[in-house]
């Protein structure tokens, strides 16, 4: 049966209210959505536990702590083959500063999302972390001048 299905209205109500405030409590949530704070915490228990919610977290300020660069990084490995790639994956995997690392089509095999206090750091990630790891081949980096939308939300 297809996932989305098994989500209706109320429960399409209260993921985009706990996508914009986790904190809700089960009293707000059931008078925003016009049920019991009782069904609240059930449908909330059954998105968790079926996987719809997948987490909670707090959303840090980089800029207030002090990761002023937010650079866009795309890397084309060295040789194509499940091996290199598992070995690439494994060396982001182990890497705090990248927030994000999508493999491609086309020209370049990576992109990453990588924040780093400043230019320095992002030399020494650069350089001192991608360029000698054995899976990469080339490295091309752009630094965010100015970010206009940046989301995690679904458009429910």
């Amino acid at each position: 049966m297809n996932e989305i299905a098994q989500v209706d209205q109320f429960d399409r109500k209260i993921l985009a209210l706990l996508q914009a405030d986790a904190r809700l409590t089960n009293n707000q949530l059931s008078e925003a959505v016009n049920l019991s704070p009782s069904q609240c915490s059930r449908r909330r228990q059954r998105l968790e536990e079926d996987g719809f919610i997948a987490g909670y977290r707090a959303v840090l300020n980089r800029d207030r702590l002090g990761f002023g660069l937010v650079n866009v990084v795309t890397v084309t490995l060295a040789t194509h083959n499940r091996d290199n790639s598992r070995r690439f994956a494994n060396l982001i995997a182990g890497l705090p500063e990248v927030q994000e690392a999508h493999a491609l089509t086309g020209e370049m095999d990576y992109i990453l999302k990588v924040v780093t206090r400043d230019l320095k750091g992002l030399s020494e990630f650069v350089n001192g972390v991608l360029l000698p790891h054995d899976s990469v081949q080339h490295v091309k980096t752009a630094i965010v001048l100015e970010t206009l939308k940046e989301t995690s939300d679904l458009p429910l």
